[in-house]
């Protein structure tokens, strides 16, 4: 397995550090609003990532950190009012709702910073004592000229780092370069030999992962605009403190665009999770996400999120069988294609081209190809049940639907029920209406022998 490295710049072939076990840190969100497009895209490739591990016989122990300590969340309490933690709290249950909606596993290990600013602490107190940190009325900041690599993971020689460099007001830096450890605030910070103050965003992620990974792990990952400063900090702040390598490999998803711009909160265009998923279905978000390499940005339209849907539909209207447990896929040649697509630094786009062909496959009656196809689309994070309906689409069903009686009905299931009682009693003008009306909405209704089924246009 080849994967992109983002500190050599190259693919490398991956090897775990110990045996078949694999430590895997990705940053986490910070919760202060509902999360994005840009996040499902990060959170799903890495989803993949882990499942694929997993899928490989790999021990993967997985950790994604909570930053529940930050500028935004501390502003956006004061702002209403409430406590740093009732806003961080709130937040992170609706960041954990979105995941589950795209149906992304949970990871192994999900540390809040609240809970680990004892272990911060030591960490600074570990970069002073090396002389790798210094404290200035409070605040504490790090040396970046003390680590010559600084600036490798982000290719930016240190000369033009400099030039770009400024001491904001109220600063009392060495050198424009160094970034804080500790921030002074007696308000919302926390006890530590410097006086009431808070962790920088930096050295949560680093305290965090030699807490629960130890000092070196075989993978980080995250956004690719996380590379500077925070990933160039956290090299810098970890390996002066543990005095060994941090990360064997460091992989980055790359941008979302709009418009060729990147989603962002800060741009004001983005698209929460939440507002997609009330248009389309997570099998749908997924597939539009892994349709492109993770490394290269991708452009977000309606066309793309359709073309997307039509693409996801392909492949749950194959030709469905009994799952054959007993059957070895290994043996067959999609998974080979498959594996080979996927050890090529997660080509999902290629990998998806295997499981069409597996579809087609089901569809000419190939018995064993419904099997293959199900487990290989659950390798990447796809679910074969029939998709529900939204609430947005079951609410435009029923307002659709011209019938007094249907206007108390909450379900798609319901309103079938009653224009299947409707046909029994010989009323096929009611049945035709409601057929009518869920054509509208892009439902399609089958009636058959056996009954009525429905899919999503």
């Amino acid at each position: 397995m080849r994967l992109h490295n983002s500190y050599s710049g190259i693919n490398e072939e991956f090897k775990p550090i110990e045996g078949n076990k694999i430590k895997m840190y990705v940053c986490g969100p910070t919760v202060y609003d509902y999360a994005h497009l840009g996040h499902a895209r990060c959170y799903i490739t890495w989803d993949v990532l882990y499942r694929y591990l997993k899928f490989r016989g790999y021990d993967v122990t997985y950790c994604r950190n909570v930053t529940d300590v930050d500028d935004k969340i501390l502003k956006k309490a004061q702002n209403e009012g409430k406590t740093p933690e009732e806003i961080s709290q709130y937040w992170y249950k609706q960041f954990s709702n979105s995941m589950n909606a795209l149906n992304n596993l949970s990871p192994d290990i999900e540390p809040f910073a609240t809970k680990t600013i004892g272990e911060m602490i030591a960490m600074v107190k570990d970069l002073i004592n090396k002389g790798y940190a210094y404290e200035v009325n409070g605040d504490v900041y790090f040396r970046v000229k003390k680590f010559p690599p600084y600036g490798y993971l982000s290719k930016q020689p240190i000369d033009k780092l400099e030039s770009g460099a400024r001491i904001e007001i109220g600063e009392q830096k060495e050198d424009p370069l160094d970034f804080a450890l500790w921030k002074k605030d007696e308000k919302f910070g926390y006890k530590s030999p410097w006086g009431i103050g808070r962790p920088g965003w930096h050295i949560e992620c680093s305290a965090m992962s030699r807490k629960f990974l130890g000092k070196t792990i075989d993978i980080h990952a995250g956004g690719a605009d996380l590379i500077f400063p925070h990933h160039e900090n956290e090299i810098a702040q970890s390996e002066c403190a543990n005095g060994c390598k941090f990360v064997n490999f460091w992989l980055h998803n790359g941008f979302v665009t709009i418009n060729k711009e990147k989603m962002s909160k800060s741009l004001g265009n983005f698209l929460t999770i939440d507002e997609l998923l009330k248009k389309y279905d997570s099998n749908t978000i997924r597939f539009f996400i892994l349709t492109n390499h993770y490394r290269m940005p991708v452009e977000f339209s309606d066309e793309a999120l359709s073309s997307a849907q039509a693409g996801v539909k392909r492949l749950l209207n194959a030709k469905p069988s009994k799952i054959n447990e007993d059957f070895d896929i290994t043996s067959s040649e999609e998974y080979k294609h498959f594996i080979d697509a996927m050890d090529d630094d997660l080509n999902t786009s290629k990998a998806l081209a295997v499981l069409f062909e597996l579809a087609n496959k089901a569809n000419k009656d190939d018995k064993n190809a419904y099997t293959v196809l199900y487990k290989l689309g659950c390798v990447l994070g796809f679910t074969f049940e029939k998709p529900a309906l939204t609430e947005e689409q079951t609410a435009e069903a029923v307002k659709h639907v011209n019938s007094k009686l249907l206007k108390e009905f909450g379900s798609l299931n319901e309103i079938i029920d009653f224009r299947k009682k409707a046909r029994q009693n010989g009323d096929w003008e009611t049945a035709d209406k409601i057929r009518i009306a869920l054509d509208e909405v892009n439902i399609i209704l089958k009636d058959s022998k056996d009954g009525t089924s429905w899919e999503i246009k």
